[in-house]
């Protein structure tokens, strides 16, 4: 679905504008061509197609081409035209599209992975093709000569990557719920270090260059900014979806970040604001407000005959509570809470009313999501998924 979000959180609704079928089954991945009316996808059906707007206000595909394997994956440089497509048999293919985008040329296949593909980047600097596949591996590839210049292996599934084209640093998420961050260099690697605070595997990734940002989405349906610029370790928590999240955007001039997640849920973000950081949770073996026993202390329960009680923690000040204590439910959007979670009596009682006010807004993609894409410069974005259906919507 592509829609126009270039305002602020406090944005329209996403407006349908068009909606692509024709795939068998699930799309894998849908990128809008920039400066055209046009959308290239590629789904489980071993098929991608190039979508162009007709005179009657459909879009049909201009190409039509099957591959060997289901495609899971993909990658388009527009100045260059060239198309990168990662299939299930853990090739990658490349294409050359003609300048009015009826023809695409084989190039080269590359031989990237031994399984699934999860992810493409290609940098045309170095004409380097990066990519993450279910092999657990990261592997980079001389595009000019078609080898393979590195490859690094993780623990898990390397699920999800980003790329920083100066720098040479990839950013590589994993299915144990990790990311990794790598120096990539011309036939070796250093692991610069590893970010750790999803409860679920990692899903999406987004870098920003810019402000040197890096977000996270997870199946713990959570998002986590990191400040990776500061260099202090800062880190927020984005809680408001109710489903894995699928794909992560941030736009960095109006300081926007686009999140949808599988259930069709899109989020648009406000972090032009000062938001705070989510406690770390404390441990205790007993209730930090009225000192009641949790039930693995059985010195403290035999001493004073009573029961052990569950622990809890509050989300606001990260304390060890038992429920008794923590019987209120608040958001606090300014900590990233969209939706109501557990607080102690204490801190309930101190979050004023204006305090819940939302910093995002909430919008319904109406279908599955599994990928999403933006033009940022034109406001626009494309969703796809499972039911096979590729949407595009502005507002």
């Amino acid at each position: 679905m592509a829609a126009e979000i270039h305002s602020r959180p406090q944005s329209r609704r996403p407006v349908l504008l068009s909606k692509v079928e024709g795939h068998q089954d699930a799309v894998s991945a849908a990128l809008l061509i920039p400066k055209e009316d046009g959308v290239i996808t590629a789904g489980e059906d071993r098929t991608i197609r190039v979508w162009l707007k007709r005179d009657s206000g459909q879009y049909w595909p201009s190409i039509y081409h099957t591959m060997a394997s289901p495609c899971s994956a993909m990658a388009y440089h527009h100045d260059s035209r060239r198309i990168f497509v990662g299939q299930d048999n853990g090739a990658i293919m490349e294409f050359h599209i003609s300048e009015d985008f009826n023809k695409m040329n084989f190039v080269k296949t590359y031989p990237a992975h031994q399984n699934r593909v999860s992810a493409i980047t290609f940098c045309l600097a170095s004409e380097w093709l990066i990519s993450t596949g279910h092999d657990k591996c990261i592997s980079w590839m001389c595009t000019r000569s078609g080898s393979m210049l590195g490859r690094h292996y993780f623990t898990s599934w390397a699920s999800c990557l980003q790329y920083d084209h100066e720098t040479q640093h990839a950013f590589v998420g994993d299915y144990s719920g990790q990311i990794t961050l790598l120096k990539l260099e011309q036939n070796t690697c250093s692991v610069i270090t590893t970010l750790k605070g999803h409860e679920g595997s990692i899903t999406s990734l987004w870098w920003d260059p810019v402000q040197r940002l890096l977000f996270s989405g997870a199946s713990d349906h959570s998002i986590i900014m990191w400040d990776i610029g500061g260099r202090k370790g800062r880190t927020l928590l984005l809680q408001g979806h109710h489903d894995k999240v699928q794909a992560i955007c941030y736009i960095q001039l109006t300081r926007q970040l686009v999140s949808c997640s599988a259930d069709g849920g899109i989020a648009v973000w406000n972090m032009d604001i000062s938001r705070e950081e989510a406690p770390q949770w404390l441990e205790s073996d007993s209730c930090q407000k009225c000192e009641q026993p949790f039930f693995w202390n059985i010195k403290q329960m035999w001493d004073t005959k009573t029961i052990g009680l569950r622990q809890h923690h509050c989300r606001k000040c990260g304390q060890a509570v038992c429920g008794k204590c923590s019987s209120k439910r608040s958001s606090y959007p300014i900590m990233g809470f969209e939706f109501q979670v557990r607080v102690c009596d204490s801190c309930f009682e101190s979050i004023k009313d204006e305090d819940r006010t939302s910093l995002a807004t909430f919008h319904e993609g109406k279908h599955n999501i599994s990928h999403m894409s933006m033009d940022i410069s034109r406001g626009l974005m494309v969703t796809c998924g499972s039911d096979r259906i590729v949407k595009r919507s502005g507002t």
